[in-house]
């Protein structure tokens, strides 16, 4: 690998951002693909670049069989995050869900009452207020944030900061009763359209929900729709 090669997958790496090394197994030029950009040498076609980006999305290394070309990629992923606003009981079924499925989970909630380490003993916990926690967690393209507390004063601050992010998945738990009362005070608040509708609100699925377990499949399974690329994930689920 040339020096260059690896220090530009390093920085990839230390700033968390997707890549896929791509070896041409015939001349052995390397080429490290990003979701927006290219740097190395192998001067992929575009064809050929987007199946490797949809190998990075899907987390899948391999060969990839190119007319008469072979290529190994090597998809070097940041950690998959889930960042869960509210220690309620929707968050105690939810966040050992999502550690199954591969993402480090942490609980945001400044009610130390709710956010204890025997309500959550397998996943970190903040006790900052959500505005505060997001921002120092700096969510990225791999991080999905979900607001589960009812509570407008923790909930709002906490979409807000996920907004100005670029979170794969935002969701706020709330009927639709509540999610249209939720929207008009993010719109006084300064957050425009385009902002709004990255929130899926109901959150989850619409798999008719009803128990908190119940609710967090419907939550996980959306947070995978949105994450896998499949058809456009509802907005108006449990």
């Amino acid at each position: 690998m040339k020096r260059r090669i690896f220090d530009a997958l390093r920085r990839a790496t230390a700033t968390k951002l997707p890549t896929a090394l791509v070896t041409d197994l015939g001349t052995g030029m390397q080429t490290l693909v990003h979701p927006e950009h290219v740097e190395g040498d192998a001067g992929l076609e575009d064809e050929l670049l987007e199946m490797v980006r949809q190998a990075l999305r899907e987390d899948r290394s391999g060969i990839i069989e190119f007319y008469e070309g072979r290529y190994f990629v090597q998809t070097v992923n940041p950690p998959l995050r889930l960042v869960l606003v509210g220690a309620v009981h929707i968050a105690q079924a939810l966040a050992p869900m999502a550690v199954l499925a591969g993402y480090e989970v942490v609980v945001v909630d400044p009610r130390r009452a709710f956010a204890t380490d025997a309500r959550f003993p397998t996943v970190s916990l903040n006790g900052d207020w959500p505005d505060d926690a997001l921002r120092a967690l700096a969510p990225d393209r791999r991080t999905a944030v979900v607001t589960l507390t009812h509570d407008p004063k923790l909930d709002d601050p906490a979409l807000i900061a996920a907004l100005g992010s670029p979170a794969f998945y935002i969701g706020a738990l709330g009927s639709r009763k509540t999610h249209a009362g939720r929207l008009a005070r993010l719109r006084e608040a300064g957050v425009a359209e385009d902002g709004l509708a990255r929130i899926h609100g109901p959150v989850g699925l619409d798999i008719g929900a009803l128990t908190p377990a119940e609710i967090a499949v419907a939550i996980m399974a959306q947070v995978t729709l949105a994450l896998r690329g499949g058809p456009k994930a509802r907005t108006d689920g449990a």
